[in-house]
Formats: structure tokens, C-alpha cells, sequence
């Protein structure tokens, strides 16, 4: 892995919007409100703090890489998934290579049984947080209890000067069945739509971006309902292929990660944010270069078993173009 990426200009008039499932980043504290004990110095993880700040470095500089070919810069907004709480937000951007950013964030606790939530990471530079709140998942198991997962966290804010909306997702997932737990997905993507609904009552043609870890493909019904439902595009849809997606299991290529845009994102104008391109970020410093799985995400752990890697997922990203944005900066 090298640490020296060259790039040409940067582009003033594009952002970069991305999603990265961290793969469990916890702390090195025992907190006895969540599910961590893992994730400890002394637990058969063996949860260093030499492992922990080995982690923050990888993930801290393949965050400041995304999107950078086609901007020259850092990406202004990064929604993340599978963070344990603030402090490990704190630690990520003040890590080795986002110190210098400044980036800011927004994350609340959730009530999810394995103690992970969603956050959005914000160039200030780039984006002004106007409010944010999150939306519960009511699911029960199966007996009857309540069956806590991830809050879907939503964000309005001024990107280069115009208002989006950006809803960060982390669905269930498949681990006890796909069909078994769609019904918790499709539970998610319902309140997606309550979300997108209230938005468009409460906004004129809002622009709307939905990112996240949804577990599910672009062809699943979660997800399809929200493309034909809510006038959503889906920039990913096209990406997917046999022998490329943002995680590989059981020798298959799945892309759960995924970046949905309001179909006004398309729309051409010289006075607003425009879809440029989507992507997934899979260079090859975030892959294993042999063995079995040579190609697949170089991951922190494989069971308890560890690697040493980045994360299981590889991000997505979307960039944006803004011809307002180049005409006032340059």
C-alpha cells in the first residue's frame, strides 16, 4: 500500500458524496449499554489499542481518497455505518490522515441490540447543517419483543450553498435468511418513504439522497419499491455486475451499498447540484492482492481471526456537479 496518491486540479465545481460501512469500529472501553465485549483488550479479539489506531489510520486515508480522482479533493459528505459511538467518530477524523480537514459529523445513539450506529462526516468548508433527526425501525422478534436495530438518520444542509436532504441508512441483515428477515428491510424502506413523503410536503422539489448499507440489491423489492414509489434513481443499478460489488460472500459479489438519488438530480441546469458519476471505491490498496480471495475487501477480521485490513465493504460514492460553485470560486 502507498500512501501518495497524485491528482490533477481541484474541482471547484464538484463534491463527492460517499458511504462506508467501517466494519465494527468500536473503542477499547467497556460500555455496558452495548454489545462490545469483542471488541476489548482482553476479549479473544484481542482488541488493541495498536489494532484500533491501525484501523483508524486505514480507514482515515481511504475516506480522504474517495472521489479524489475526479476532484482533486476530499469528499464533503461521508455517511458512515457500524460506528460504535461519538468518541470513535472523534478519533477517525482527527486520525492521521483527515486531521487536517476539519471534518465535522452528526451521529446519534441508537437502541441497535449489537451497539452500532450511523453518522454523516461533513466538510464545513463544503456543507452548513441546517437540522437532523433520526426515525426508529418498530420490528419485533419472534416472540413478540421488541427487535432493536439501527435509527435511519436524515440531514438537511446547504451543499455549496443549496439545500439536500440526505437520509443515512444500516438495514438488517441477511445473517438468519434472506427471506427470513426481508420482512425488518422492507419495514426499513417503508419508513424511507415516510421520510421522502414528509420531506416533499414540507420542501418544493427537495433534493433527496439516500445512502446506506441496505442489505439488499439493487433489484430487491425494498429497494425497487423506493425507485418507483418516490421517483428515486439509482446510479448503482448499473455498476453491479458478476464479478464486481461492495462485498464478496460465499465466493459472490453483492452490492448492498448503494446511493440513490431524487430523479432532479438529473435534471440540467447551470444553477444547481447534477449527478456527474457513481462508483464504487474499490482500489486495489482496499483489496487483498492473493490467495483465495484476492480481489475481495481486506478486512480487519475474518471471525475472530485477525487481518489487519480496512473493512469488509468497500464505500460507494456519487459525485456532484455544481457549475454555480466553479462560476463563484473561480
Amino acid at each position: 500500500m502507498t500512501d501518495n496518491f497524485t491528482y490533477d486540479e481541484i474541482r471547484h465545481d464538484m463534491q463527492t458524496i460517499a458511504f462506508y460501512n467501517l466494519e465494527n469500529l468500536f473503542d477499547l472501553t467497556d460500555d455496558k449499554h452495548t454489545n462490545d465485549n469483542d471488541f476489548l483488550p482482553m476479549s479473544v479479539k484481542k482488541w488493541t489499542p495498536k489494532r484500533y489506531d491501525n484501523k483508524l489510520r486505514k480507514l482515515g486515508f481511504a475516506i480522504s481518497n474517495i472521489g479524489k480522482s475526479e476532484t482533486g479533493k476530499h469528499p464533503a459528505l461521508v455517511g458512515l455505518a457500524e460506528v460504535e459511538n461519538a468518541k470513535v467518530i472523534e478519533d477517525l477524523i482527527t486520525s492521521q490522515h483527515l486531521q487536517d480537514y476539519n471534518y465535522s459529523y452528526v451521529h446519534y445513539d441508537s437502541p441497535d441490540e449489537r451497539g452500532i450506529d450511523v453518522a454523516l462526516l461533513y466538510n464545513p468548508n463544503a456543507f452548513k447543517v441546517i437540522n437532523s433527526e433520526t426515525f426508529s425501525i418498530e420490528l419485533t422478534n419472534g416472540i413478540g419483543l421488541p427487535d432493536y436495530t439501527r435509527d435511519i438518520l436524515l440531514v438537511t444542509g446547504l451543499l455549496d450553498e443549496e439545500e439536500i436532504h440526505i437520509i443515512i441508512n444500516h438495514w438488517a441483515s441477511r445473517r438468519e435468511g434472506e427471506k427470513e428477515t426481508e420482512f425488518k428491510r422492507l419495514a426499513s424502506s417503508n419508513k424511507v418513504g415516510e421520510i421522502i413523503l414528509r420531506l416533499r410536503l414540507q420542501y418544493e422539489d427537495p433534493k433527496i439522497v439516500v445512502i446506506g448499507d441496505f442489505n439488499d440489491e439493487p433489484h430487491n423489492k425494498s429497494i425497487k419499491q423506493l425507485l418507483d414509489g418516490f421517483e428515486l434513481h439509482n446510479p448503482m443499478a448499473s455498476i453491479r455486475s458478476y464479478s464486481r460489488g461492495s462485498t464478496y460472500h460465499n465466493r459472490k459479489w453483492n452490492l448492498f451499498d448503494q446511493i440513490l438519488l431524487s430523479v432532479n438530480f438529473l435534471k440540467s441546469s447551470n444553477h444547481s447540484l447534477e449527478l456527474y458519476k457513481a462508483n464504487i471505491f474499490d482500489e486495489d490498496f482496499l483489496k487483498l492482492f492473493n490467495g483465495p480471495y484476492k480481489g475481495s475487501p481486506f478486512r480487519t477480521y475474518v471471525g475472530k481471526k485477525y487481518k489487519g485490513g480496512y473493512s469488509d465493504h468497500f464505500p460507494v460514492y456519487a459525485v456532484l456537479k455544481n457549475k454555480k460553485a466553479y462560476i463563484m470560486q473561480a
